[in-house]
């Protein structure tokens, strides 16, 4: 079968299985922009990482899900938010009411240098991350693209991070994975690996929540 066949067939059950896909209606159903919206409530439910007060930094965050959950999240018994949402990607974003949003390559210094601004000296309560590559279909390549993001994330997160902080990522069990977990446990006190109803059971994806800096040696 020639590849071109192939990568059309594979594409229509891709939308097949979106279009039918209970996750992806309810959250059409209740204006959340992606589906993932259910990954992160399911998340805070069982982990309890947002409150009101807090400072959260969502890396990757278009089209904005997660951000919109975290602004819930934050917010009072009369939707009035009461903290600081900052979302960032290098894609553009559609705005979400009280988030404030910064485009660009987070690694850039007239990006760290708005964040800073932002910040004015503190430190962030939670991290989150829901960064993935653009898949090329090799998976030694894609691995090590995603091994790529989730060090780059983790970085961000030890930079920013109080040290009662929580940091939670998106990554791909395969080549690095465990290296990856090994990481995250050597800088903070409790690493778990979480993998809600929402991610679908055939996706490698698992969440990492790692919570509470260690002093450094």
């Amino acid at each position: 079968m020639p590849k071109s066949l192939k990568k059309l067939r594979s594409n229509r059950a891709w939308i097949e299985r979106h279009i039918n896909d209970p996750f992806v209606k309810k959250s059409r159903a209740e204006g959340y922009r992606a589906r993932s919206v259910y990954k992160l409530t399911e998340l805070d439910d069982k982990e309890h990482l947002f409150a009101p007060g807090m400072t959260v930094v969502d890396l990757g965050s278009a089209p904005g899900s997660w951000t919109q959950i975290v602004r819930e999240r934050l917010s009072d018994k009369d939707g009035v938010l009461k903290g600081r949402v900052i979302a960032m990607d290098i894609l553009p974003m559609e705005p979400v009411d009280g988030a404030i949003f910064l485009q660009g390559d987070f690694r850039e210094q007239e990006v760290a240098d708005k964040l800073s601004e932002i910040l004015a000296g503190d430190k962030v309560d939670v991290v989150i991350s829901d960064m993935a590559p653009n898949l090329s279909g090799v998976a030694m390549v894609d691995a090590g693209a995603s091994l790529l993001l989730n060090e780059l994330a983790l970085e961000f997160a030890l930079e920013h991070l109080k040290p009662s902080g929580v940091f939670v990522t998106k990554a791909f069990q395969g080549s690095g994975y465990s290296q990856f977990i090994e990481a995250c446990k050597k800088s903070f006190k409790s690493v778990a690996q979480r993998k809600p109803e929402a991610s679908r059971g055939s996706s490698a994806e698992m969440y990492v929540v790692a919570r509470g800096l260690k002093a450094p040696k």
